[in-house]
């Protein structure tokens, strides 16, 4: 127990004066962690020219039960499927996200019950709670009058933005009928209108940029 201790308080440590980076979240389940495998390459190369990050433009993956998670300010989750959070899964997220640390979960279509399921490991006591419009995240960056946009199409809802709180602080974000990524990959992919593909990456650059900050 205090060898563990003993680990996580160096591992905050650096995680505290890490650089600006991200990661991607390799989970169990099944669910495909690794779709979309041009987005974050071409968030980050957005966001380096635009918003004067100066992120690896190799994301890193990370297992949610590793003690890497702690390396970056901000974590990248998606998929379509299944997610599963062991019990050392679990404290090891909470512990990073109560340390300052933020985490992105893209629903790639499909993700939603599964990951609002887990994330009662993580937080038995909070709530998903729906972001409003005018909520800094939408504005850090670029400005989204009515929230989160519309990226691609699945079941004609509207899309939606969730968070986790502790206290006034952001700790989680869930972007939900949105499908950010499929807007941030590579044009060939989706074939999305350079417009859309736009208000994808303004919105990403938005979350990195609020992530990094607060």
């Amino acid at each position: 127990m205090l060898t563990r201790l003993l680990l996580l308080s160096i591992t905050l440590t650096s995680f505290i004066v890490s650089a600006q980076d991200l990661a991607i979240v390799k989970y169990k389940g099944g669910g495909d962690w690794y779709s979309n495998p041009t987005a974050l390459p071409n968030l980050i190369v957005y966001c380096n020219e635009n918003i004067n990050t100066q992120m690896n433009p190799k994301p890193q993956t990370v297992e949610v039960g590793s003690i890497d998670i702690f390396q970056f300010p901000l974590l990248h989750m998606t998929g379509h499927g299944n997610v599963f959070f062991s019990e050392e899964d679990a404290e090891n997220l909470r512990n990073y996200l109560l340390s300052g640390g933020f985490l992105h979960i893209d629903d790639n279509y499909g993700m939603q019950p599964y990951i609002e399921k887990e994330l009662k490991k993580v937080f038995p006591n909070k709530e998903l709670l729906e972001l409003p419009a005018n909520h800094p995240i939408f504005s850090s960056a670029f400005p989204f009058s009515n929230g989160l946009p519309k990226i691609h199409e699945h079941d004609g809802k509207q899309p939606q933005a969730f968070g986790i709180f502790e206290n006034d602080r952001l700790l989680l974000l869930f972007t939900y009928e949105s499908d950010l990524g499929d807007g941030w990959e590579d044009p060939e992919v989706h074939n999305d209108p350079e417009d859309v593909r736009e208000k994808a990456l303004k919105m990403g650059a938005n979350i990195v940029k609020y992530a990094f900050e607060n």
